[in-house]
């Protein structure tokens, strides 16, 4: 498949906007249930509700775009990997279906639904969904992002630039860590806030925070969606070294990584 053009893309995200919500419902009922959860490795939960809406998203991505090869967090989990080179392809789909499944089981409602268009190693297109909340954040380009919250209008979202009084740095609300805080060290922090999953790509793409350092391990899944959506915003990802976080990387295993606004 040739690489998507503006109009395309803008055509695929109102579909994967549905197609997130979907699956966001599906995870909604399981949330609302006595659910039970289960270990797939050390400290990495998974529940039903994390199978229930990858399978809403699978059955629709294969409908939308047959021809393009998903990898998908609880398949890889499985060691179901779509054939061939992740190098090598034009395009493929990250999804992780419940991000931030420790927040789900806290049932705190900071956990997202991810979906997001990988396009030579960028990802172009991304949704991130919040189901608990009804907040959809969607980028598709520079310049497109956007947030739908229930019962609001859509709005348009950019970062924002650093205020005088210092930055406002978003962290894990369960990984944070010491070299974090050393990394802080070196910055102007006016303040603190925790938050689970992608929400922390969405705060500073919405211009709510300014700073999302991640030291800790992550997988392209965890990351794609809110990625696309801080390019989108005109913030940028890159690792430590400072080269933009590139996907397809071996073991779909990110470096450490920090997010920046404006």
């Amino acid at each position: 498949m040739s690489r998507l053009d503006a109009p395309a893309r803008a055509e695929l995200i109102v579909a994967l906007a549905d197609l997130a919500r979907e699956a966001g419902i599906a995870i909604m009922k399981i949330y609302e249930s006595d659910f039970d959860v289960r270990s797939k490795g050390v400290n990495d939960p998974v529940t039903d509700a994390d199978l229930a809406g990858e399978a809403v998203i699978l059955a629709g991505l294969a409908r939308l775009t047959p021809d393009i090869p998903v990898v998908a967090e609880e398949m890889a989990s499985a060691g179901k990997l779509p054939a061939g080179d992740p190098a090598s392809w034009r395009h493929f789909w990250l999804v992780d279906p419940l991000d931030g499944t420790k927040e789900f089981v806290k049932r705190n409602g900071e956990f997202t639904v991810n979906i997001a268009l990988v396009e030579d190693g960028v990802p172009v297109i991304g949704v991130v969904h919040t189901p608990a909340k009804g907040w959809t954040h969607t980028g598709h380009g520079a310049g497109t992002a956007m947030v739908y919250k229930a019962g609001l209008p859509p709005q348009e979202i950019t970062v924002r630039p650093v205020p005088p009084e210092g930055l406002t740095v978003v962290a894990s609300r369960s990984h944070r860590d010491h070299e974090t805080d050393d990394f802080l060290a070196g910055y102007s922090v006016a303040s603190m806030v925790a938050a689970g999953s992608s929400l922390k790509f969405c705060l500073v793409a919405e211009g709510l925070a300014d700073l999302y350092p991640r030291m800790g391990p992550t997988m392209e899944w965890d990351t794609a969606a809110g990625h696309a959506v801080v390019l989108a915003a005109g913030g940028t990802v890159s690792t430590l070294e400072g080269a933009a976080l590139s996907y397809a990387k071996p073991g779909f295993r990110n470096p450490k990584f920090i997010v920046k606004g404006g």
